[in-house]
Parts: structure tokens; C-alpha cells; sequence
């Protein structure tokens, strides 16, 4: 509704995981640099925790955007309340391959032809799960047997699971200290800090085609930082209804009560 009044190119806070949105914190740049640690260096399992909203998908599309498809096989699972064989099926879907069997002794078979394979023309595969807190002990069991495919030299798949801190707590559990064992490179993402919070909102008006309208007042982004608790997808919510009714009021400033309104609006939703 806004976009156009404000010469906009496009919408600046949709809450879709747009890599090109990406604005990297410290601790983004820090959980990105980990990411990609952990599979050049081939360390098997990688984890990365982070609260609801905080732009782990985001960061996700990001990495896997930046692997070389010249080098790397990718797979991408985002359906996580699945079973086993379920989960094989996908990994062979998600690399173009056809599931063949039925059993999951024979997918796993499969699996393991599949990535020597690949191996065996230089190629290296990165299995991505989103939303892994989801997962089942007895999935998170096959992705630990998975974990086990290997040559004489290199593991056969990269696994990096992604979700809030309740796979923390999942992965505390003694019946999985064998997985726990195996994730050799960890990071978690915070929230935003109040000078990220501001860097943010102006990071995304400017990708967006602003120039210098809108603008947000100091007491606008303190009042969004304080209310989001530098949470960006909340951000979003918040500048996209604060900046709307700033355009109610034909206005180039979004203000202190801007904002506000956007909080009552979001709070009556929530």
C-alpha cells in the first residue's frame, strides 16, 4: 500500500527468509562463518540454535546460497515431523534421485551408493535440516547411523541441523550423547542488540530502494527494539504497521506513535 508513495522498489519488511535481506550481526556473521567451518572442514554434524524469529532459515538460504554448486551436492529438509523412511526418501528426493526401495535398509543402501558416487566426482553433499527440534529419536537416530557412511578418508555427508533451543534440551537427553558426541562445531544466534536493531531497519529500507524516506525517529527504534527484544521478525511486523500508518498520515517521519500503534496492533493479534 505504502510501497509506491515512498519509492520504494519493493516491500522492505516481509517476514519471507529473503537471503538478499540478510543483515549480518555479529553473532549472524559469527553463526554463518560456523556453517560454513564445519563443512569445508568436513566435522560431519554442525548445529545451529536459535530463538523463534531470529532469522535462522534466513541465514540457512544464505549459506546454502553461497556453497559452490560447482563443488557441493545440497539437500534441504523443512518438513521435520516425518519418520525414518520418510526421511531417507526425502534426502534422495532432495539430492534428484528416485527412491527405489521400500525397506529402509535398502534406501540406506541407496543413500550410500548415491554419495560415493558423488564422492567419486568430486563432489561433496550437505544435508540442511530446518526445524530439527521436531525431529523423532528414532529420525535423529537414522541421521546419527547416516552419520556413519564414510570412505577411508572423509564422511560421506555433511549434516547441519538447524532449530530453537528446545534441540538444545533435545539433544541433552543421555539416550542421545552418541549424537551429541558427534556435533563438532555448534553456534547459536541472539537477539539484536539495540544499535544492530537500528542498523537493521536501516539495512532493509536501503536494499529496498529507500532514500531517505521513510525515516524512523531515535524514540521510534528504541520503542521497536524494546518491544521486538531485537527479535527480527518481530522487527518486521513492527516497522511494516508503524511505516503504513505513517503513510495514513502522509508522512516521510515514522514516529514514537507510529510505533505504538503497531505495538497495540500486534499485541491485540498475538
Amino acid at each position: 500500500m505504502y510501497q509506491s508513495f515512498y519509492g520504494l522498489t519493493e516491500m522492505p519488511f516481509n517476514i519471507t527468509p529473503d537471503p538478499k535481506f540478510l543483515y549480518l550481526s555479529p553473532t549472524h556473521q559469527e553463526a554463518l562463518q560456523h556453517l560454513k567451518y564445519g563443512v569445508q572442514e568436513k566435522k560431519g554434524f554442525i548445529l545451529l540454535i536459535g530463538e523463534v524469529g531470529c532469522g535462522k532459515t534466513t541465514l540457512c538460504r544464505r549459506f546454502l546460497n553461497e556453497l559452490d554448486p560447482a563443488r557441493y551436492d545440497t539437500a534441504l529438509i523443512l518438513n521435520t515431523h516425518i519418520t525414518e523412511s520418510e526421511m531417507l526418501r526425502a534426502i534422495l528426493t532432495e539430492l534428484g534421485e528416485t527412491p527405489l526401495a521400500r525397506d529402509n535398509h535398502d534406501l540406506i543402501a541407496q543413500i550410500n551408493r548415491t554419495l560415493l558416487q558423488r564422492i567419486e566426482r568430486g563432489r561433496d553433499i550437505v544435508l540442511v535440516i530446518d526445524e530439527a527440534q521436531n525431529l523423532s529419536f528414532k529420525v535423529l537416530e537414522q541421521l546419527r547411523l547416516l552419520s556413519n557412511l564414510e570412505t577411508d578418508k572423509q564422511k560421506l555427508l555433511q549434516i547441519v541441523l538447524i532449530g530453537q533451543p528446545e534441540l538444545k534440551s533435545l539433544l541433552a537427553q543421555d539416550r542421545l550423547r552418541q549424537l551429541r558426541q558427534r556435533i563438532l562445531v555448534n553456534s547459536e544466534l541472539r537477539p539484536l542488540a539495540l544499535r544492530d536493531t537500528v542498523h537493521y531497519v536501516q539495512h532493509r529500507l536501503t536494499l529496498a530502494g529507500a532514500s531517505g524516506r521513510p525515516f524512523f525517529t531515535t524514540a521510534a527504534l528504541r520503542s521497536v527494539h524494546r518491544f521486538s527484544r531485537g527479535i527480527p521478525r518481530i522487527i518486521n511486523n513492527l516497522c511494516d504497521k508503524a511505516i503504513l500508518s505513517a503513510f495514513v498520515r502522509d508522512s516521510d517521519e515514522v514516529n514514537y506513535w507510529d510505533v505504538r500503534r503497531a505495538i497495540k496492533e500486534v499485541s491485540t493479534l498475538a
